[in-house]
């Protein structure tokens, strides 16, 4: 069923990622910002992101031996360096994921390039050198995917056109693309956030999760790379982290996977995409160098 299969190290059957993007109370204070900061709900619920869940998501990978990748707005580690000292501590890895969760397509190239490099200074404070990036809300840019190139980078995980990783081309360079999509983000079941336009019906544990996991079986069967995309505010929250912790033990001792963190994968996909025999898919960009709207009109 994927045309394009990647082996994956010691004969895993499916490469698996849970991603976590950090975003804790960035999103009200980009969402609000003339009056965020006495908006006390949404502050509270995204300080629970870094005070309570994280430490407990910690906990489980150390327990189960896993090493996994994190995103973090670069506020956000300034306001709760702690959490993310913990994830480097824990040999995780921590992503670039924006300054204050900005949507890129939102600012000039400019503007995004002030965003970005305010980010990166943030993550050099505690030590961290990004080697890859998430857009927040997805929202990537050809020019900040060119300036990905620029600053040496290695990967991407913003844009949605395969299951599997694959490598993306430009005039400039490449990286490797780690797909994600919505079906594996844990916003649509259970985001319910008024203050930013969501209102989403939030589902119990077992409804919200087991999309998932039916994910995960589709993957495993297919011999693919099953990534989630989750939030410590979100799935972090007890019940939730519960079933997830229960389904890792579970997976750990009955399937053959391999758990690695994006910055693995993607090394391990530039390099297996070497090989004479590989399959991996390359993409190129821009997609396009003006709408068709415009250019029709031309």
């Amino acid at each position: 069923m994927i045309q394009n299969p990647i082996s994956w190290p010691n004969n895993a059957r499916c490469a698996c990622a849970i991603t976590f993007d950090m975003d804790a109370d960035s999103l009200i204070h980009i969402s609000k910002p003339s009056d965020s900061d006495n908006r006390l709900y949404p502050i509270s619920m995204g300080k629970y992101g870094p005070q309570i869940a994280v430490p407990r998501i910690l906990d489980t990978y150390k327990r189960l031996g896993l090493k996994q990748s994190f995103f973090v707005p670069g506020w956000c580690i300034e306001q709760y360096p702690a959490a993310v000292e913990a994830m480097l501590e824990g040999g995780h890895e921590v992503g670039h994921h924006g300054y204050l969760h900005e949507d890129p397509t939102r600012h000039s190239h400019e503007e995004q390039i002030e965003w970005f490099d305010k980010a990166m200074a943030a993550h050099q404070k505690v030590g961290n050198t990004p080697k890859g990036y998430r857009a927040p809300v997805y929202n990537i840019t050809q020019g900040v995917f060119d300036l990905l190139i620029e600053r040496g980078f290695e990967y991407d995980s913003s844009l949605m056109g395969d299951d599997i990783p694959y490598l993306m081309n430009t005039a400039n360079g490449s990286l490797v693309e780690v797909p994600v999509h919505w079906g594996t983000d844990d916003w649509p079941p259970f985001a319910h956030y008024e203050e930013i336009g969501y209102m989403m019906p939030v589902k119990a544990p077992s409804v919200g999760l087991g999309a998932f996991f039916e994910e995960f079986e589709a993957h495993y069967e297919a011999g693919g790379f099953w990534h989630c995309i989750w939030h410590p505010f979100l799935t972090g929250r007890l019940a939730r982290w519960q079933q997830v912790e229960r389904w890792l033990e579970k997976i750990l001792e009955s399937h053959d996977v391999w758990f690695a963190t994006l910055g693995e994968i993607s090394e391990y996909v530039r390099t297996y995409s070497q090989q004479p025999d590989s399959k991996v898919r390359v993409d190129q960009l821009p997609y396009y160098n003006a709408p068709p709207s415009i250019a029709a009109r031309k």
